[in-house]
């Protein structure tokens, strides 16, 4: 054995199972001419590479680098050991450990070399509706549990047939240990069946449900992560029959389009949004619709934007064959309740929404909606954290163990494992039973995947929080509740690794506060274990409580104060229900305190007459931002009182002057344009007074209010113009959605410090 002869062991540590990486180390080691092995294990990717020194160091600097641009790697160790004289390099089986390090990749779109052999007649698996590669397809979707290999996956029941088995056996082939790979002999099967789960005859079911859709019918179709209702998105009629039975009345449907000629038919594109909706996470894409676009009014009503994907698996790429425009692929249920995943489920749950199921007989494991994404500043932003993105880890500067249960709305949960956080997919709003038990099977799943059950749980302080409730059933274990906008702030500084402390602008609808009170206009100055409450708006009632936030026209009232306004009248709220809530705000019965800035939009929106009931939350406030002209410099006067700490400002002010410009005859969208101004300086001069008296010139902006890309974008810029350092949400939701991550983080310094 030649004296420079070496030998290192290597650990890979993160997202490198299932995403090709143990072909791609193969293909690494060859062109090195260096002996070895290579397995996947429960810690993830363990390497020996032998032969020369010099060739073996040349591959530990080359190993991440050149990694598949998918796989996603968090640690990387290696270190000199004996050599033993191996002469070629082998991938070997992959050995369970007792302490998993490793992740299971999220489910990737079709990718375009699969895409060329499903189109192409030639190819075996022309047209074949489960085709994929190590480079895409279903992971997280139908992982049972690691070692991400096809036994502890949906696809154990599919055995090989001779030719995938020996792509799956050949190191050389793209299909090299791609877990769910299967073709028209050996794998998955589409069948038709109609509401009843009676097949329906057809040697064609992708050409039979296209047929159906062209005639304004609806169709529910099973994906990676569960079913989609289907219908022509040129179709006003079909549309609007599927708003009905899904009772859906107003919320905006997303839209999936055959290529990105048809995405700039729809939206004026960026090219941050057109790389976005091309990356392999295939999203669903928020961008500005174009004018004169081809799509029913139905669509997405009173809004900017539509939701537009490209199509991520092969049965999408055969639908949109057929020539549609776009397609209505919304997920397939009712609304509150959890995407269906089950066959059975599906006839259960929507026998009475779809004409006919395109079904298969692959077992979704882990049901997933799309994630939502926008751009903001050329970057994207997620806006509902789930297919493509999840379990991917976020690395923080905290090591866990602790669980994390979320809020009530737009649920999620996170765990914290050796410094790398696992946010789960979107769970919805678990005031719904389905919703409920998706939450606890949740909980379940991502503590088996990870083999670990925290000691330490974290929830929100909220009593009457299913979340909270689940916490308090829970024994051995300690139990640490969160404030709410708290929990936002902390989610920010997170992302981007800050220990504060930080001016925490926290904005949104409700959060249960420290005093008991509805808190959601907040400034803390927030550090990750703990925080201070250094301004809000002032407290307004909310008459009728949670009935206020679903007829928003009440918080007019409750700013105004006032029996006749002919203004609401005029918007279609009648006189005796004026009279009935100005009653309740007289008494001062059912009106629970708020200082919520999503109740301050909505009662600004209802005041126009925008919108003066919600059929899905955030209505109103998404309408008043549509509604918006271009900005002009003029804002509506605020008085900050800092004669007591938390300081505050009395929104009535604001909505006062608003009420004077509307009955000047100013246009409703110069007034809604002005209302935002007016909210972009008024966090611009609360942080600059902030500065002042504490000294700090850095500012997270966090909470669903920061969804409203106007607000954002003024405010980060009013800041940053005033010399702050602004940070926001980039890998987990603002809303409600990315609090489970601050909970986490919280739970976790406050025993660091304690």
């Amino acid at each position: 054995m030649p004296d420079d002869t070496a030998r290192y062991r290597v650990h890979v540590r993160g997202t490198v199972q299932g995403v090709g990486f143990r072909p791609y180390v193969y293909r690494l080691a060859q062109s090195l001419a260096l002996a070895g092995w290579v397995r996947n294990d429960s810690s993830g990717v363990v390497i020996e590479v032998e032969g020369p020194r010099e060739r073996c160091d040349r591959f530990v600097e080359r190993l991440v680098p050149e990694a598949p641009p998918v796989s996603d790697i968090a640690e990387v160790r290696h270190e000199a050991i004996e050599p033993v004289g191996e002469a070629t390099f082998t991938i070997v089986k992959s050995e369970r450990l007792a302490d998993a390090l490793a992740e299971i990749p999220p489910d990737m779109g079709v990718c375009d070399d699969c895409r060329r052999e499903l189109l192409d007649p030639a190819d075996r698996r022309y047209g074949y509706p489960f085709i994929n590669c190590t480079n895409c397809g279903p992971r997280f979707t139908i992982a049972e549990s690691l070692p991400y290999d096809r036994p502890f996956t949906s696809m154990k029941r599919f055995t090989m047939c001779p030719n995938c088995q020996r792509e799956y056996d050949d190191p050389a082939d793209r299909r090299f240990h791609a877990q769910p790979n299967a073709c028209w002999v050996c794998g998955p099967q589409l069948a038709l069946l109609d509401p009843k789960g009676e097949p329906i005859q057809t040697d064609d079911p992708i050409g039979a449900v296209a047929a159906a859709l062209r005639e304004g019918k609806l169709a529910a179709i099973k994906g990676l992560g569960g079913f989609h209702l289907a219908c022509d998105a040129t179709n006003q009629d079909a549309a609007q029959t599927l708003r009905e039975r899904k009772w859906r009345e107003k919320k905006p449907f997303a839209v999936m389009v055959p290529d990105l000629e048809a995405a700039r038919r729809l939206c004026d594109l960026t090219e941050a949004e057109e790389r976005l909706l091309l990356s392999w996470r295939k999203p669903i894409v928020l961008a500005r619709k174009r004018e004169g676009h081809p799509l029913a009014e139905a669509i997405a009503p009173a809004s900017q934007f539509f939701g537009v994907m490209l199509p991520y698996t092969p049965v999408h790429v055969l639908l949109m064959q057929h020539g549609f425009a776009a397609l209505v692929m919304t997920s397939a249920n009712r609304t509150d309740e959890p995407i269906a995943i089950d066959n059975a489920e599906a006839f259960e749950r929507l026998g009475s929404v779809a004409d006919l199921f395109l079904v298969h007989d692959r077992d979704i494991i882990r049901r997933s909606d799309d994630s939502v994404m926008r751009v903001f500043r050329g970057e994207p932003i997620v806006q509902r954290r789930a297919r493509g993105n999840v379990p991917r880890a976020i690395p923080v500067g905290v090591e866990g163990p602790v669980l994390a249960l979320g809020g009530d709305l737009k649920n999620t949960i996170c765990i914290i494992r050796k410094g790398r956080a696992y946010l789960s997919q979107h769970i919805g709003d678990l005031d719904h039973a389905d919703a409920l038990a998706f939450f606890e099977e949740t909980i379940e799943h991502f503590q088996g995947i990870l083999e670990t059950r925290p000691t330490l749980v974290a929830h929100d302080l909220h009593p009457g929080y299913h979340s909270t409730a689940y916490a308090r059933r829970l024994s051995n274990v300690e139990l640490v509740g969160v404030q709410h906008h708290h929990a936002h702030a902390v989610s920010v500084m997170a992302e981007h690794g800050l220990e504060g402390p930080v001016l925490g602008v926290s904005l949104d609808g409700t959060g249960y506060g420290a005093d008991g009170k509805v808190w959601g206009g907040e400034v803390l100055v927030a550090t990750l274990s703990d925080f201070e409450r250094l301004a809000h708006l002032a407290y307004v009632p909310m008459p009728g409580a949670e009935r206020a936030i679903k007829e928003p026209w009440r918080m007019t009232l409750a700013y105004l104060g006032a029996a006749s306004f002919p203004e609401l009248e005029r918007a279609g709220v009648g006189a005796h229900d004026l009279a009935a809530v100005q009653q309740l705000l007289d008494r001062q019965v059912a009106c629970p305190e708020t200082s919520s800035m999503g109740r301050l939009f909505d009662g600004v929106s209802a005041l126009l007459g925008i919108c003066t009931r919600v059929s899905y939350e955030g209505q109103a406030a998404i309408e008043l931002e549509a509604a918006a002209d271009a900005p002009d410099k003029v804002y509506y006067p605020f008085n900050l009182d800092v004669t007591a700490t938390p300081w505050t400002v009395d929104p009535r002010e604001i909505v006062r002057t608003v009420l004077d410009d509307l009955r000047r005859g100013t246009p409703r969208g110069l007034i809604a344009a002005r209302f935002h101004s007016t909210i972009i300086e008024l966090v611009r001069a609360v942080c600059v007074v902030a500065r002042r008296e504490r000294g700090l010139d850095t500012v997270t902006l966090s909470g669903g209010c920061f969804q409203n890309l106007r607000l954002l974008e003024g405010a980060t810029a009013a800041l940053e113009r005033s010399g702050f350092v602004v940070r926001y949400h980039r890998l987990v939701p603002t809303n409600d959605g990315g609090v489970s991550l601050g909970q986490a983080v919280v739970a976790l310094a406050r025993m660091r410090d304690a």
